[in-house]
């Protein structure tokens, strides 16, 4: 409605808009100047830092023989298998405990003891259990994960006021219906933050795995460029895990958005 009155503020809000947008590739490009200088004055040896250049270079030499691509496919296999998994047992046993705290009491132990302890600590187990393949990668995945979608879920469900609750009882409406129309609608914002927190784990699991033990997937591909003294090739990887990372928040995002658009009509 106030921009419907004030048709001036439209132009300001659609350059903020693009200001919001264009802000964060505009921290990129000044990293990365400030990367060339550094690496032009030499104030740090190019082998600890590579310029721009190198790095570029190297990129361009591994999109070019597929080595990329190959490595890259298999991390992200392993990302999407163990992010299911992972999420499908938090929103499950997330559910379960908030409708059952003595269940609560019985499994926090174990889970605390297993979130608390580093992944590195037990990634060689799940290796010497299920081996060098793909099996490993997607376990430590799903367990890294597992715990923020179950906290976010356990949180989401337990917000809904009493009150609600009992007004679903006293209309008769049945487990399904409670939970179709009034505890997942109540829920999805918080389960939806944590699936978010969840997608940017993903990549350290995966990638964990593959440094204690593979022959593919981006973990591997640093171990051989280091093995090398290859730090271009080290970057390009760590780089590629980062893309992995924010294409997947960003997926969660959208889909929040989308999900979530309810919200934004009933606060307008």
């Amino acid at each position: 409605m106030q921009s419907q009155q004030n048709p001036e503020l439209r132009p300001a809000r659609f350059r903020r808009k693009w200001l919001r947008m264009l802000a964060p590739l505009g921290t990129i490009l000044l990293l990365i100047v400030l990367w060339q200088l550094i690496a032009s004055l030499g104030l740090i040896s190019p082998i600890l830092l590579p310029p721009p250049v190198a790095v570029a270079s190297a990129l361009s030499k591994a999109l070019a023989d597929g080595s990329l691509l190959k490595h890259a496919a298999t991390t992200l296999e392993e990302m999407l298998v163990g992010l299911c998994i992972g999420v499908g047992f938090g929103l499950t046993l997330g559910y379960v405990i908030a409708k059952a705290p003595l269940l609560e009491n019985l499994l926090s132990p174990l889970i605390v003891a297993l979130q608390s302890t580093p992944i590195v600590a037990y990634a060689p187990l799940l290796v010497i259990w299920f081996g060098t393949g793909v099996t490993g990668k997607v376990i430590t995945t799903a367990i890294i994960v597992f715990f923020p979608t179950l906290v976010n879920t356990v949180a989401g469900i337990r917000s809904l006021e009493s009150s609600l609750n009992d007004l679903f009882r006293s209309l008769r409406a049945s487990r399904w219906q409670t939970f179709r129309h009034l505890e997942l609608p109540a829920a999805l914002p918080v389960i939806l933050a944590g699936l978010k927190t969840s997608s940017t784990l993903a990549v350290i699991g995966a990638v964990v795995g593959e440094f204690v033990s593979a022959r593919y997937g981006l973990g591997a591909l640093v171990i051989a460029a280091r093995s090398r003294y290859d730090t271009p090739l080290v970057i390009v990887s760590a780089l590629t895990m980062t893309t992995l990372a924010l294409t997947l928040y960003s997926l969660v995002a959208y889909i929040e958005w989308r999900v979530l658009a309810w919200r934004r009509r009933s606060t307008t």
